[in-house]
């Protein structure tokens, strides 16, 4: 197990890290909100499934396992993004979100070389130039997030021994990340 800051519980999680370090707390999480949150072209599904395929790129476990949850609360089988970072070419995905999860995978792995011809291929398969801002805004917000947490040693994880039942999908579907940070004493 790694320790990176001593004064952080033995296995810290988010919470532990922005109430240490809270000057930017609210901020990161109104811009959650704003970024997972809002109208867009991309559901909240597509958004979280991004969220937690960008975290599982950078092999953040904490987020991918939080997103995950997020993900299945708004419809996404787990099982999906698992075979997303397995093979994304045979991942049982929307086509038209094959272009967009293409296009974030470079941007988070390799962002220099995105290129005019992935933006088209997303174009192509009926996307508007906000869907495509708005995933890139959901990589750039988790490539931030997932830096947070692996910078700091966050450690704890999420369980996916038993599916959401119905109520708790619905509990998380009406809860903003600004509703978590009140409800852990941040806000």
């Amino acid at each position: 197990m790694k320790r990176l800051f001593p004064d952080l519980p033995e296995t810290p999680d988010l919470g532990d890290v922005m109430q240490s370090y809270p000057a930017a707390a609210g901020l990161i999480l109104q811009m959650a909100d704003t970024i997972l949150l809002r109208d867009s072209p991309l559901s909240k599904a597509e958004r979280e499934l991004i969220a937690a395929y960008v975290s599982g790129l950078n092999a953040c476990t904490y987020c991918l396992g939080a997103h995950k949850v997020a993900a299945e609360a708004f419809g996404v089988e787990p099982s999906l993004i698992d075979a997303l970072l397995t093979n994304p070419d045979t991942a049982p995905v929307d086509p038209r979100m094959k272009p967009i999860l293409r296009y974030i995978e470079c941007l988070t792995l390799s962002p220099a070389r995105i290129t005019e011809a992935q933006a088209q291929a997303v174009y192509d398969a009926g996307w508007s130039q906000q869907a495509l801002y708005d995933a890139i805004e959901v990589c750039a917000l988790f490539s931030f997030m997932n830096r947070i947490v692996e910078g700091t040693g966050v450690t704890a994880n999420f369980s996916f021994d038993s599916p959401m039942s119905e109520e708790d999908k619905a509990a998380r579907r009406s809860r903003t990340y600004s509703d978590w940070g009140r409800s852990t004493g941040l806000l």
